[in-house]
C-alpha cells in the first residue's frame, strides 16, 4: 500500500525541490549535515515547457549550545518559450541556547527575488524567542515563536521601495510517523508594527516519507497571503509540491 501512494504521488504532481519545514531541536542531530533536492521538468510537443529548481541547506549542531542553518534555492521556467518563474531564496538562522530549557532565541537573516511577484530584491533581518509549549500526542513536538524583523523591498513594478518593520510570530508542530516519517504544519503571521492591517501570513502542510536510506519523499500543500501587494500581482498563492529529498 505505501509503494502505491509513493507512485501516485509521483506520477500525479509536479516535482519541485523544497527543504522540510520541521523546526530543529538543539542537540537532536549533532555536528554538519544537510539535505539537497532537485527538480527537472521537459515536456515536448503540444506544450514546450521547462521547469528547473534546485534547493540545498546546510546545518551545523553543537550538540548543547547552539544550531546554525543556511538556505539556498533557485527556479527557473518556461512556457512554450515564454518564461513563467524566475526565483532565488537565501536564509540564514542561528538558534542559541539561553538557559532555559524550553525557551531558545533566534537570530536571522534572508533575501529573495521573484520576478513574477515583481520583487526586484527583498532583505530581512531579524530574531525572537522560540518556546517549545506542549505535546498532544506522545511523538509530537510543539513550538510558538514571537519576535520581529526589518524588511527593504525593491519593487521592479512603479511601487515605491518599501522599509518596514514587522512583528513575527509562527506556530509549528510536528507528528512523528514512525522511525523517519512525519507530518508537520506551520503557520506565520507578520503584521506591520504601525499598521496591523498590513500584514503576510501562511500556513504550510508536509509529509514527509521514508523511501530508501537518505531518500525522502516531501508533499506540501502551502497557502501565502500578503494583504497589500504590488499593482498587478494577487493577494494569496495556493501551492501544491511533490519533491524527492537527499539527507546527507
Amino acid at each position: 500500500m505505501k509503494k502505491l501512494i509513493l507512485l501516485l504521488l509521483i506520477f500525479t504532481q509536479q516535482l519541485f525541490a523544497l527543504v522540510s519545514i520541521v523546526p530543529v531541536e538543539i542537540g537532536e542531530n549533532p555536528g554538519f549535515h544537510g539535505k539537497t533536492a532537485l527538480s527537472l521538468e521537459t515536456k515536448r510537443g503540444n506544450t514546450h515547457k521547462d521547469n528547473y529548481k534546485l534547493a540545498i541547506r546546510f546545518d551545523y549542531d553543537d550538540k548543547r549550545n547552539y544550531h546554525t542553518w543556511i538556505e539556498m534555492s533557485g527556479e527557473y521556467g518556461e512556457s512554450n518559450y515564454v518564461k513563467d518563474t524566475s526565483k532565488l531564496y537565501l536564509h540564514l538562522r542561528h538558534i542559541q541556547a539561553i538557559g532555559y530549557k524550553n525557551v531558545h532565541a533566534e537570530g536571522f537573516t534572508q533575501t529573495q527575488n521573484d520576478e513574477f511577484k515583481l520583487i526586484k530584491r527583498r532583505y530581512v533581518l531579524g530574531g525572537g524567542l522560540r518556546f517549545k509549549i506542549f505535546e498532544i500526542f506522545d511523538e509530537g513536538k510543539g513550538y510558538f515563536g514571537a519576535g520581529g524583523f526589518y524588511e527593504n523591498i525593491q519593487y521592479t513594478s512603479i511601487d515605491p521601495r518599501e522599509h518596514n518593520f514587522r512583528l513575527n510570530s509562527y506556530f509549528a508542530y510536528t507528528i512523528k510517523l514512525g522511525d523517519d516519517s512525519d507530518l508537520s504544519y506551520t503557520a506565520f503571521y507578520q503584521p506591520k508594527i504601525n499598521e496591523f492591517s498590513d500584514y503576510v501570513s501562511a500556513q504550510k502542510l508536509e509529509l514527509k516519507l521514508h523511501v530508501y536510506k537518505r531518500l525522502f519523499l516531501n508533499f506540501q500543500l502551502a497557502y501565502d497571503v500578503d494583504h497589500n501587494p504590488p499593482i498587478g500581482v494577487e493577494k494569496y498563492d495556493f501551492t501544491q509540491t511533490t519533491s524527492f529529498v537527499f539527507d546527507f
